[in-house]
């Protein structure tokens, strides 16, 4: 198999047609065809089917896919390495942001890299952060943030900052940022809450079997848009990091207060996989991203975080 094949492979798996795909890669549609064939026929199993919807991998394909995605990844960042500007750091650098983090730093962070190091081509991510972690582990990210990580066998995790969980409510409840709300008056309330697994569920149950109290839940949802959504919609109460509701509270659209007795807080960290060879353009991109959040932090940006430095907390801030 060469790299035109696998080009064609996953090309035709996203967009889910020869046609379309022969398009994107300014080839006539017989190419197309024949490096799929000769695929298929190399391997001895067949990589698509055809449906309503369009060509879609068969099991067999979706393995190949994944791993020829990985591939042309992996030559595209070579290329990038080898092909320097002279005195400039340069490649692809691939970060994972947690989806309530998304706002606050992706615009800073993609500017930063601009300003800095315009030789690297910057790829962001957000997802929920077990997602983040698996992407880690299976190579298709250089960083990511993570919560409530400790360095592994796979990934270095370096602490970044630790951040309050808050209360949130409809604006009618009048909840406020310089009165905590404790855990047992959250409970009262029905819950819009992630579902059992997710990191911040589990911090939250933690926190109420520390209580001794009982929480119920209304709505699962793992979308923090929608936990937000439906207690507009009268749903019920939910908790969440201070930074994913900063905005909607000086909008007026929520109303928040910190949780406490007992507080609850989650930690951030930047995790990088040990499998990996750091280059400078992800060491640049590490440091620009922890100065992106320790800026934010300080100016006052993320509600209730407090700033860490390999895991001690910075004079002030603790």
């Amino acid at each position: 198999m060469d790299i035109k094949q696998l080009r064609a492979l996953v090309t035709v798996a996203e967009v889910g047609s020869v046609t379309r795909a022969a398009a994107l890669l300014h080839l006539v549609q017989p190419a197309v065809t024949r490096q799929i064939r000769a695929l298929e026929h190399e391997l001895g199993v067949p990589l698509f089917e055809r449906t309503r919807q369009g060509m879609r991998p068969t099991e067999a394909g979706t393995i190949m896919v994944d791993r020829a995605r990985r591939a042309l990844g992996e030559l595209e960042r070579a290329r990038a390495e080898v092909q320097p500007v002279p005195g400039a750091v340069t490649g692809i650098v691939t970060v994972g942001l947690l989806d309530s983090t998304s706002d606050l730093l992706a615009e800073p962070l993609a500017s930063g890299v601009a300003r800095d190091h315009p030789g690297v081509e910057l790829r962001l991510v957000t997802a929920y952060s077990g997602h983040l972690q698996q992407w880690l582990d299976d190579g298709e990210l250089d960083l990511s943030l993570l919560y409530d990580l400790d360095s592994t066998p796979s990934l270095n995790a370096r602490p970044l900052l630790r951040e309050r969980l808050w209360a949130v409510a409809p604006p009618t409840e009048q909840l406020s940022a310089g009165t905590p709300v404790p855990l047992t008056e959250v409970a009262r309330h029905p819950l819009v809450l992630p579902t059992p697994g997710h990191g911040l569920r589990s911090l939250i149950d933690g926190a109420a079997a520390r209580a001794g109290v009982s929480l119920t839940v209304a709505v699962q949802s793992n979308a923090m848009r929608v936990q937000k959504r439906l207690v507009l919609a009268g749903h019920g109460w939910t908790v969440l990091p201070g930074v994913g509701i900063s905005e909607d509270v000086a909008a007026g659209v929520v109303s928040a207060a910190p949780l406490c007795e007992p507080a609850v807080w989650r930690r951030i960290v930047l995790a990088a996989p040990r499998s990996r060879r750091e280059t400078p353009a992800v060491k640049a991109v590490a440091r620009a991203l922890a100065d992106v959040v320790d800026s934010a932090v300080r100016q006052g940006r993320w509600p209730s975080a407090r700033v860490r430095q390999d895991g001690v907390p910075q004079p002030g801030h603790e």
